[in-house]
């Protein structure tokens, strides 16, 4: 993993939030997805992407290096979040890239902070309850489905978790939490998506949590939108994917 030439933290909101700093350029925030870390979702991407782009990785709130807070987890806290550390890093506009979680808390900043979005890359979301496959909304079925994280995407979660939190202790009590702020998340209205202005760029697995179905749905609502579906991936491997990620990210992000 790359070095990142800065880190710190930015206290915003009553968020004391982790972030690093990689390369020179254009402005690209990366926001992980649940329980996720920046090392974990965003290894294989960085040292490419920080070649290009002054690259801003965060962690969110209760994640990785970034204590919890006493207010529930929303995205339109959380996008809330990153433009106070925008504010505190001085950078007026940014791509932003999110995936599953950060992937929507990149579309609440298109929706909600649309002044301080370049483009947007929302990986592996969904924009209504729906948009996912019966096996990943059904805790029943979780155990047999081949799209979920696998159990060693569990166990370094976990290890995340306990060696970077500053709460180790909590780790179940916030993937209950989290698991909690997936069930209630209910997504955009059409007049909503309809009114996004940032480019745009939807990329999901074909064997991840989203339907292909409902991917074509968000490309039809998000006004000149495009969408990658990429072969052989699930969820949890779509930002492991550098050798089909890189080359989209170059010619859509400059």
């Amino acid at each position: 993993m790359t070095e990142p030439r800065t880190s710190g933290y930015v206290d915003v909101n009553g968020v004391h939030m982790y972030y690093e700093v990689y390369g020179e350029g254009t402005p690209l925030v990366l926001l992980h997805g649940g329980i996720m870390t920046i090392d974990l979702n965003f290894a294989p991407l960085i040292p490419a992407l920080a070649a290009r782009h002054m690259v801003v990785a965060v962690e969110l709130q209760g994640h990785g290096r970034t204590a919890d807070a006493e207010r529930p987890i929303s995205l339109a806290a959380l996008a809330s979040d990153v433009v106070g550390l925008l504010d505190h890093l001085g950078i007026d506009r940014a791509h932003v890239l999110g995936h599953s979680l950060g992937g929507g808390v990149a579309l609440e900043m298109a929706i909600s902070h649309p002044d301080r979005v370049r483009r947007v890359v929302p990986m592996s979301i969904t924009v209504r309850p729906d948009g996912t496959h019966e096996e990943i909304a059904n805790p029943s079925l979780q155990a047999t489905s081949t799209r979920m994280p696998t159990s060693h995407d569990f166990a370094e979660m976990t290890e995340a978790y306990k060696r970077l939190s500053p709460h180790p202790e909590h780790f179940e009590e916030f993937l209950a939490a989290l698991s909690a702020v997936a069930t209630t998340l209910e997504g955009w209205s059409d007049e909503q998506l309809a009114g996004i202005t940032a480019p745009t760029l939807l990329m999901i697995g074909d064997h991840d949590f989203t339907t292909v179905e409902h991917a074509g749905l968000m490309l039809g609502l998000i006004p000149g939108s495009q969408l990658a579906v990429l072969p052989g991936t699930t969820h949890m491997q779509i930002t492991r994917r550098a050798d089909l990620v890189l080359p989209m990210l170059a010619a859509f992000l400059d």
